[in-house]
C-alpha cells in the first residue's frame, strides 16, 4: 500500500510541475519567409527530445507557481548545429530549473535553416527568436511577466541565435505593427557559437545557416563579436576550455567585445567539461546555474 501511495504521490508531483505548461504555434496564420512544403519534422527514435527538419515553429510555455514567480522571463534556444534541436537537456530541463527560481521559461522550437522550406534561410531562426520575444512582451500580463525583464538564453548554435537576437534587434525581421521592443534585456550564452570567422567558427553551424561558401559580408554579419554595440544587452557566458566542438575563443572574443563597449558582462570558463553539458558539468562541483542565479539577482532581474 505504501508503494502505491508513493507512486501516486510521485505522479501527482510530476503533473503539478507541468500543470502550467502549454505549447502554442509561434505565428498566427502564415509563417513568414516560408515556402510551400510538407511538414517533414523528425524525432530521433533514440532520443525523443531531439528534433530535426523543423519548419513549423512553436513556443513551449513553462510558468512558475504563482507564489514563486518574480516576473522575469527567459526565451530558451536549444542547440544542435542549426540541423537539429536538443529540446531535452537544453530546453525542458532548463525551463524546469528556471521555474524553480521564479522565472517564466519559453522554450523556442525554432525553424532549422533549409532552402526547401525558406525563401531566405539565413534569417529564419532570427525571425523566430524575434517573434518569441515579441510574443512574451505582448502577452506579459496574461503570463505574469515584466516586459522589461525578458532575457534570452542559448546553447551552442542556440547560443549563436540568442547572441544574434541580442546584436541584431534594431532591424525587425518580422511584422511589428505595435513597435514592441525586440531587444532582449539580457543574454545567457552556454558554450555558444559566436563567430563565423574561419579560424574559430563551428563550421557545421555556419554551413547550415549561411551556406558552405558565404561571402565575406555575410560572415561579418553573423560574426556576432563584430556586431556588439554599447546598447547590446548584458551577457552571462559559460564555456569549457577543453571544448573541442565550439572553441572557447568564441566566448572570449564576445566577452572582450562586450567589455570594449562597456556592456556589463560576466564569463565563467571551466578547465574541463567539453561541449553540450547542459545544466551539469560533471567535471566540477561548481554550478554555473547557481552563479547565474546570483548574477541575475545582483542585476535586479529576480526581484519582485
Amino acid at each position: 500500500m505504501r508503494r502505491i501511495t508513493s507512486v501516486l504521490t510521485a505522479l501527482l508531483l510530476v503533473t503539478m510541475a507541468h500543470a502550467q505548461q502549454q505549447e502554442i504555434p509561434l505565428y498566427d496564420g502564415a509563417i513568414p519567409n516560408s515556402k510551400p512544403a510538407p511538414d517533414r519534422e523528425t524525432t530521433d527514435p533514440k532520443n525523443h527530445w531531439s528534433l530535426s527538419l523543423v519548419s513549423h515553429p512553436t513556443l513551449k510555455i513553462f510558468l512558475p507557481e504563482k507564489n514563486r514567480a518574480n516576473g522575469a522571463a527567459m526565451v530558451v534556444c536549444p542547440g544542435g548545429s542549426y540541423i537539429h534541436l536538443a529540446m531535452g537537456h537544453e530546453g525542458v530541463e532548463i525551463a524546469d530549473s528556471l521555474n524553480a527560481i521564479g522565472i517564466a521559461a519559453f522554450v523556442l522550437k525554432y525553424r532549422l535553416p533549409g532552402d526547401e522550406t525558406m525563401i531566405d534561410k539565413t534569417i529564419g531562426p532570427l525571425q523566430d527568436a524575434q517573434r518569441a520575444i515579441q510574443l512574451v512582451r505582448k502577452n506579459a500580463q496574461e503570463w505574469g511577466v515584466d516586459p522589461n525583464r525578458v532575457g534570452i538564453m542559448g546553447f551552442s548554435a542556440g547560443g549563436h541565435l540568442a547572441s544574434t537576437a541580442g546584436t541584431h534587434f534594431a532591424k525587425a525581421r518580422i511584422d511589428n505593427p505595435d513597435n514592441i521592443s525586440l531587444r532582449p534585456d539580457f543574454m545567457i550564452l552556454l558554450y555558444p557559437v559566436i563567430s563565423f570567422s574561419d579560424s574559430i567558427t563551428h563550421h557545421g553551424s555556419r554551413d547550415h545557416l549561411i551556406g558552405p561558401n558565404p561571402s565575406p559580408d555575410k560572415i561579418m554579419e553573423y560574426s556576432n563579436e563584430r556586431q556588439v554595440r554599447p546598447n547590446t544587452p548584458p551577457a552571462f557566458l559559460v564555456h569549457a576550455g577543453d571544448d573541442q566542438t565550439v572553441k572557447v575563443a568564441n566566448s572570449i572574443h564576445f566577452y572582450e567585445a562586450l567589455q570594449q563597449n562597456n556592456v556589463p558582462s560576466e564569463m565563467h570558463i571551466y578547465p574541463h567539461g567539453g561541449h553540450g553539458f547542459g545544466l551539469h558539468n560533471k567535471t566540477t562541483s561548481d554550478s554555473w546555474f547557481d552563479r547565474l542565479k546570483t548574477w541575475l539577482n545582483d542585476n535586479g532581474w529576480l526581484k519582485k
